[in-house]
C-alpha cells in the first residue's frame, strides 16, 4: 500500500499519510515519497492550494525508529548529521518555502517528528482531539531537527513543552496562534477543503506574493538562520546519545509510541 497518497480536487492538491497502522510513522521512503509529492505539486501550474492530511487516528507519531538503520559501526555522528540535513531539515524548510498555500490539516497525536510535518505548512486546522508535543528530551536531545518551537509557541511555552515533554492541546495551541482553526473531528476534512477551496479562488501570484512577504518577514527577523544554527545544537544530543549507550538509546521514545499503535 502506498505511504503517501496524492490526488488533485479541483486546484487543491491533496496529499494524504497512509500509514495508519503505525500511527503514520515516518520511513526514509515514506518521506521522500512525501517530498516528491511535494515538488508535483509545486510544479503542476493547476494547483494552486496544497493540502496536507493524514488517514488514520492520528496525524503522525513522528519518525519510525524501529524501520532499521546502518549497522552500528557505521552509525556516527557524521552520518546521522548528513542523513537528518537532507532528510529532516532540508525537506521541511523545502515545504515551507513551496510558493503555495499550504494547509496542515491534524487529528489525534503529532508527536516530534510530526511537528516537522505540519509546521512548515502556512496554515494549520486542527480537530478537537489533537495533541501536539516533542517529548525527545527522553531521548536525551533537545528537541526536534526543524526547530519551529519558539516561532511557533513563543519562548516561554517553547521551553515548557520541551522540559516536560507534555502535549499541547488543540484548544491551548489555537490560543498561542499555533493553529488557525479547531474543529469537531468528523469536520476536520470538510472545514479544511472549504478553507483550501476558499483560498485557491484567489489571484495565484498575489498568493505566491503574499506568502514571501510573511516567510521574509520571518527570515528577517532571523528564522532561517536561528533554524540553522539550532539543528547544530540538535546535533549535540546525538553525539551524547553515541557516547552514552548508542543507538538504543532512541528506543526510550519509540516505546512510548508503541502505545499510539493500539489506541
Amino acid at each position: 500500500m502506498d505511504q503517501i497518497l496524492y490526488e488533485v480536487k479541483e486546484r487543491v492538491a491533496v496529499i494524504t499519510l497512509n500509514r495508519p497502522e503505525a500511527a503514520n510513522a515516518q520511513t526514509m521512503d515514506l518521506l521522500d515519497d512525501l517530498d516528491a509529492a511535494w515538488s508535483r505539486a509545486a510544479a503542476d501550474d493547476e494547483v494552486r492550494v496544497i493540502v496536507l492530511k493524514a488517514n488514520g487516528r492520528h496525524f503522525s507519531a513522528g519518525h519510525d525508529l524501529k524501520a532499521g538503520g546502518p549497522a552500528p559501526e557505521k552509525l556516527t555522528l557524521e552520518f546521522i548529521y548528513g542523513i537528518e540535513t537532507r532528510k529532516y531539515l532540508d525537506y521541511s524548510l523545502r515545504w515551507r518555502n513551496v510558493p503555495k498555500p499550504s494547509i496542515a490539516a491534524v487529528q489525534g497525536k503529532c508527536i516530534a517528528g510530526g511537528l516537522m510535518l505540519c509546521w512548515p505548512c502556512d496554515l494549520i486546522v486542527a480537530a478537537e482531539n489533537a495533541q501536539f508535543s516533542d517529548p525527545v528530551v527522553h531521548m536525551g536531545i533537545g528537541g526536534v531537527e526543524y526547530h519551529g518551537h519558539t516561532w511557533e509557541l513563543g519562548p516561554r511555552k517553547a521551553k515548557e513543552i520541551l522540559f516536560t515533554g507534555r502535549p499541547v492541546t488543540a484548544d491551548e495551541a489555537e490560543k498561542v496562534g499555533m493553529v488557525n482553526h479547531v474543529v469537531p473531528l468528523e469536520n476536520l476534512d470538510t472545514a479544511t477543503m472549504e478553507l483550501a477551496e476558499q483560498i485557491s479562488r484567489m489571484h495565484p501570484f498575489a498568493l505566491r506574493q503574499a506568502k514571501r512577504a510573511v516567510n521574509q518577514t520571518l527570515d528577517v527577523q532571523g528564522f532561517y538562520a536561528a533554524v540553522q544554527s539550532v539543528f547544530d545544537v540538535h546535533q549535540t544530543g546525538h553525539g551524547n546519545a553515541l557516547s552514552d549507550g548508542g543507538f538504543p538509546v532512541l528506543m526510550r521514545l519509540e516505546g512510548m509510541k508503541d502505545k499510539l499503535r493500539t489506541q
